[in-house]
């Protein structure tokens, strides 16, 4: 297993901007390698913290140096915020951050975990930073599904729950998916963006969850292998302060339930 974060705010193995670079790589012997430039002392104690608090501290080699990057306002902060427990959870993996801009990749065991990480880390940072979400589901049941998906949004007509033509033509994509796998049980889980009132979005996220689990169940999938959430604005995957960011946030999930 290998996990590798970077972080960057001038460069990595240093490129440019105006932030400082860090490198975290879980080895396939369990070992954690912390390289690149954090901009003081202070900065390089919390990185190794938390990564000694995530794997063990016999398992981080520190090869960090420091100086030569000028972070952003309240950079270390945001980094150690980074680093949390769901990391573990992505294997073949790297976490770069440029700047504002952070990218990771790797393989997760579901498409609950895949947002998950992602969200933790919007909700962790301010809206000038950006998450690039790179994570892939390992193939298998939640992997069909997923896959199936392929990160489109499942459209409705505006503040409503009524499905447009090609919501319904991604839901029936879904349906050969599900039939493929042999109809499993199946969370729908609605979510949408933060503007408005927050309880009406969590009822907006449910009526459409709901409007989703009754079309395929007029299709034929069971009803009692069909159950519907609404998350509201909990969980985004995209900072809601950008009209491209909301749109991804607007989504129906489809995870398998125990």
């Amino acid at each position: 297993m290998m996990f590798r974060v970077i972080t960057t705010a001038a460069c990595l193995a240093l490129s440019p901007p105006v932030f400082a670079d860090t490198a975290a790589s879980l080895q396939a012997h369990s070992k954690v390698v912390a390289s690149g430039s954090v901009p003081d002392e202070a900065a390089r104690a919390a990185i190794l913290g938390k990564l000694r608090d995530l794997y063990g501290a016999t398992n981080v080699v520190d090869r960090l140096e420091v100086g030569g990057v000028v972070p952003p306002p309240n950079w270390t902060e945001y980094m150690t915020k980074l680093l949390v427990d769901n990391l573990k959870a992505v294997h073949a993996g790297e976490m770069q951050v440029n700047g504002t801009q952070i990218a990771i990749k790797g393989n997760v065991s579901n498409e609950a975990m895949r947002q998950q990480v992602v969200s933790n880390m919007a909700i962790a940072l301010n809206p000038t930073y950006t998450v690039n979400n790179g994570l892939v589901v390992s193939e298998g049941a939640q992997g069909v599904l997923d896959k199936t998906l392929s990160n489109r949004v499942v459209e409705f007509e505006s503040g409503s729950a009524r499905l447009t033509p090609a919501g319904i033509a991604i839901l029936d994509e879904m349906l050969l998916a599900m039939k493929q796998i042999g109809m499993p049980r199946i969370q729908i889980i609605g979510h949408t963006d933060s503007s408005g009132n927050r309880l009406a979005n969590i009822g907006l996220s449910l009526a459409r969850a709901n409007a989703v689990r009754g079309y395929l169940i007029d299709k034929g999938v069971p009803a009692d292998s069909l159950s519907a959430v609404g998350s509201g604005p909990d969980h985004p995957v995209d900072s809601n302060q950008t009209v491209e960011g909301r749109a991804k946030n607007r989504r129906i999930e489809f995870r398998l339930a125990g």
